[in-house]
């Protein structure tokens, strides 16, 4: 799934082509992805202007001159920018042309992606509302996640993809900041203390940073909003890397599944 980075790679991507545009029609070619594509509420954007594309977690908010458009991607989601019309292809469901000739197609093979129109301020959905804050906000911090954890049996892991806890942190770098920050991913989140959670945070920070600098992770399909991957995998220090040296101390990664999910961690760097 994309995750922050990705998400955020795009918009950064895609926003100096389709800013101040003007929508000519929107194509709808499914029913459904997550939930049901409404088209004649969609139908409400043709004619308005792109103002501005900005995230809330792995969420993308199109602001329109009336409206906006909330958009996920899924597990396997992408969005590009062509310059001119192309035929869709297979697993193309949602097109927003422009004025221009120009247009913004949406692919999603698995069809776990959202596409919906809200009239009013999306941050008050129920998709949003209850987030966390932004990873590099000053909020989220070592005192809040301290704060959050505290009687908390769950592994720290499973806190910080709560979305609840912090906005937009996915698998791949939650585990590369546990190992950043030598904490086991499977320790329960109410015993670790306020100092190795201030380093934490950082970490949070650090990873995001650089895989942001780098375009995000491309493990399958990733690209970004023009059709670049991403190259912050041959940066990625345990994620994937299950009975690999680890980069740090040499022991072998170790792969397992914690709460259906995979984690990866070194034995002996991560307490």
């Amino acid at each position: 799934m994309p995750e922050l980075p990705e998400v955020e790679t795009i918009r950064r991507g895609i926003l100096p082509l389709t800013g101040g545009k003007k929508v000519e029609r929107l194509i709808v070619r499914v029913h459904a992805l997550r939930y049901p594509l409404d088209g004649l509420k969609l139908a409400c954007l043709r004619g308005q202007r792109l103002e501005d594309i900005t995230r809330r977690g792995k969420y993308l908010l199109f602001h329109f001159s009336r409206g906006w458009l909330l958009l996920h991607l899924g597990m396997s989601g992408s969005l590009r920018y062509l310059p001119e019309s192309r035929p869709p292809a297979a697993h193309d469901h949602f097109d927003i042309r422009f004025q221009d000739g120009s247009c913004l197609r949406l692919r999603d093979p698995r069809r776990f992606g959202l596409v919906l129109f809200l009239e009013q301020d999306p941050f008050t959905h129920p998709l949003l509302k209850a987030f966390g804050p932004e990873p590099f906000s000053e909020e989220m911090n070592g005192a809040y996640l301290h704060r959050r954890s505290r009687g908390k049996r769950l592994p720290v892991k499973e806190l910080l993809l709560d979305q609840k806890t912090v906005a937009g942190l996915g698998n791949i770098y939650v585990n590369e900041a546990l190992f950043a920050a030598g904490i086991d991913p499977r320790k329960a989140a109410g015993s670790i203390g306020l100092s190795r959670y201030q380093r934490l945070a950082a970490a949070i920070r650090e990873v995001l940073g650089r895989a942001l600098a780098a375009g995000g992770t491309t493990l399958r399909d990733f690209r970004d909003g023009v059709g670049n991957p991403g190259y912050f995998s041959v940066q990625l220090q345990v994620y994937g890397r299950a009975g690999m040296p680890c980069p740090r101390c040499g022991a072998s990664v170790v792969g397992e599944r914690c709460h259906q999910r995979s984690i990866y961690f070194c034995r002996r760097c991560q307490k």
